[in-house]
């Protein structure tokens, strides 16, 4: 029996899913996952909602994760949308510099741009002089209208910044921005949406075409119509239409491992030699568990 496949979802909204999903995803062979900060599918008014969710990323969600055996980083920004609410946007900027450094944040994320406005904008670039400041990646949020206009705009304002390309994920491209991306250093990363945007059928065709190096495959599973098997869904796709299965392996696992990897946080150690499920243990007296008998790896556990 070949060995499972391991994958890295490094896009993905665990905020938004249950625990049948980080059940699903560790059966699919899903090792590590990386959460960037978003919209909660309403505007926040409160600074202390932004506080309480970013603590939420580096405190309870790696804790729900570990407890399936998934490895969880997370990414720290200002999302785009929420941008335009400038009196918040001022108090949410203030907040940034005291979870960059928390243990499980690989990056600034997920910022750029929704409809390009002046407020986006401004507040995009002051979080790309803090990621610049930290040296430490940036993963980039392209507008789902004029993406192409938003992609080219995103580079070219991630350059004005003295940015090196090599350190900035530009995330849910398609077949009409990849070659730019590409062209000009940057990682591209491709969202996989059931039935919209870019399919995994799609995504098959844009590694025969442009082969795997710089280009990331994620879900971005959140709380809308998506799929948080998506990724490895997609590599079993590729593997079947012929795609090289090093190919594989580059979208769907080395690749997020390399970027987003680079400060140093996320290690393939914390994987490869893990300390084992332990379902006894509680998160600010609060367990996954809500009556069942807890798995508990006795075998690995140091």
């Amino acid at each position: 029996m070949e060995e499972k496949m391991m994958i890295i979802d490094p896009h993905v909204h665990m905020t938004s899913r249950t625990t049948d999903d980080y059940e699903a995803m560790a059966a699919a062979g899903v090792v590590a996952i990386i959460e960037p900060s978003f919209w909660l599918g309403q505007p926040r008014t409160q600074v202390g909602s932004f506080q309480d969710y970013y603590s939420s990323l580096v405190g309870w969600e790696p804790f729900r994760a570990s407890q399936f055996g998934i490895h969880h980083y997370c990414t720290i920004g200002l999302n785009s949308k929420e941008a335009n609410n400038e009196a918040l946007a001022e108090q949410v900027i203030e907040l940034l510099p005291l979870y960059v450094h928390k243990e499980n944040v690989v990056a600034i994320g997920e910022i750029g741009y929704d409809d390009q406005t002046p407020a986006e904008d401004k507040y995009f670039r002051m979080q790309l002089e803090l990621a610049k400041e930290l040296n430490i990646p940036v993963q980039i949020h392209t507008p789902h209208r004029d993406k192409k206009s938003g992609t080219l705009k995103s580079m070219e304002v991630c350059l004005e910044h003295g940015l090196d390309p090599g350190m900035v994920v530009i995330d849910h491209n398609n077949e009409e921005t990849v070659k730019d991306v590409l062209d000009r250093g940057f990682w591209a990363a491709f969202t996989i949406y059931p039935k919209t945007k870019m399919g995994n059928e799609r995504m098959v065709e844009v590694v025969r075409n442009f082969g795997s190096d710089r280009i990331i495959v994620d879900s971005s599973a959140d709380w809308g119509v998506s799929d948080p098997l998506a990724v490895p869904k997609t590599a079993s796709l590729m593997l079947k239409r012929g795609i090289a299965k090093s190919d594989v392996v580059k979208t769907c696992y080395q690749n997020a491992l390399d970027i987003f990897g680079k400060n140093g946080k996320m290690k393939e150690s914390d994987w490869l030699n893990p300390q084992g499920i332990n379902q006894t243990k509680l998160y600010n007296d609060n367990s996954v568990l809500r009556g069942q008998e807890p798995k508990v790896d006795v075998d690995k556990i140091v």
